[in-house]
């Protein structure tokens, strides 16, 4: 996600001592409250898996990649100049699974590429505090491209702060949107201003938080494991802020639970590491390479993390852009509206798809 600061600090400071006034029991009614009947509990959340390949960067991080390759028309996998690769990038604070139905509804037609952002999933993070950045993450997002296509199409897919990374590969290399990258979706994501937000908080509050979240990122550093055990024994408030910031709607309880289960799962000083880049995240300078690809924008109308006018900016910087607004959604679309947008993406990769040229690797 990439505004953490009502999970990282609502749901570990404050929420410690709202859960504590709440009382467990009433905890647990409102999470009961929050959830829809689970249509969701045969998904199997994590469990779609392919070889593991690992990408190093220059600053000796080890990037997790996974690859699932095309079976084009039931014969085998066509030559590179012939298949198109889509890679997604997901948000703060989730990992590659995030792209659960994408990659269940999306795969064997193109060669499908999911990474875990530093920090993040089973990639290592950066060598020090500090050094994860908006920019950082767009070379992190070159190396990934060149390992594992080095040549044939490219459509990149990015989910708030995966949006930023695209966002900064294009500013960081924009000679690779005239002909390599033919496509950029970009889902619930800013090109800057997050700072000014008011996260679905009262104004005063929310100003406050802004105020407090340079010192609070360095509390967390310092203090990583003890934020980790009140983040612990907190959990069913976690499920309720979970489905307060991430979602428009009623959400089935394994979809809430996975996602909850994504942002707990990261490390502290992950986060601590990451929450300056937000307030520092600005391209609206830095877009032109959007310009000469197709661009799909998405966003739930109901993203109080990145919402829609952020989007809306976006596409007033890239004129041709289109943009897909979502009635009732938050920022987690992939899952909470996976039919409009799996419908959205594939409908981009049909439009830029080079023919199959009937040879075979």
């Amino acid at each position: 996600m990439s505004r953490p600061l009502p999970l990282a600090l609502l749901g570990l400071g404050l929420a410690a001592a709202a859960g504590a006034a709440m009382g467990v029991v009433a905890e647990r009614a409102a999470v009961r409250r929050t959830l829809t009947v689970d249509a969701e509990s045969d998904q199997h959340f994590g469990s779609l898996r392919s070889a593991p390949l690992v990408v190093p960067t220059d600053d000796g991080v080890l990037l997790h990649v996974e690859i699932d390759e095309p079976d084009i028309d039931g014969v085998g996998v066509g030559t590179p100049e012939a298949v198109l690769t889509i890679i997604f990038t997901h948000g703060f604070c989730l990992n590659l699974d995030v792209w659960h139905y994408q990659r269940r509804d999306l795969r064997g037609r193109d060669r499908l590429v999911l990474w875990d952002q530093r920090g993040h999933g089973r990639s290592t993070a950066g060598p020090r505090y500090g050094a994860a950045t908006i920019d950082r993450l767009g070379l992190d997002l070159a190396a990934v491209l060149e390992a594992v296509a080095p040549e044939g199409p490219v459509v990149l897919v990015g989910h708030s702060m995966g949006g930023m990374t695209v966002m900064a590969l294009a500013a960081h290399a924009p000679e690779l949107f005239n002909g390599r990258v033919v496509a950029v979706a970009l889902l619930g994501t800013s090109v800057g201003g997050l700072g000014e937000e008011l996260l679905g908080l009262p104004a005063p509050v929310a100003r406050l938080l802004h105020r407090l979240s340079p010192g609070a990122a360095a509390g967390l550093a310092r203090s990583p494991r003890a934020v980790e055990f009140t983040r612990d024994r907190i959990n069913d408030l976690g499920l309720v802020l979970t489905r307060q910031y991430a979602f428009g709607g009623p959400v089935s309880a394994s979809v809430n639970a996975f996602t909850a289960d994504m942002i707990a799962s990261t490390p502290m000083d992950v986060v601590a590491d990451f929450l300056p880049a937000f307030e520092q995240h600005d391209r609206r300078d830095g877009l032109h390479g959007l310009a000469l690809v197709d661009t799909l924008v998405i966003v739930g109308e109901s993203d109080v993390l990145t919402p829609a006018s952020h989007s809306g900016e976006i596409v007033g910087l890239v004129p041709e852009a289109e943009l897909l607004l979502l009635p009732g959604t938050g920022h987690m679309l992939m899952l909470e509206r996976y039919p409009e947008v799996n419908s959205a993406l594939k409908g981009l990769a049909a439009r830029v798809r080079p023919p199959f040229d009937g040879r075979l690797q």
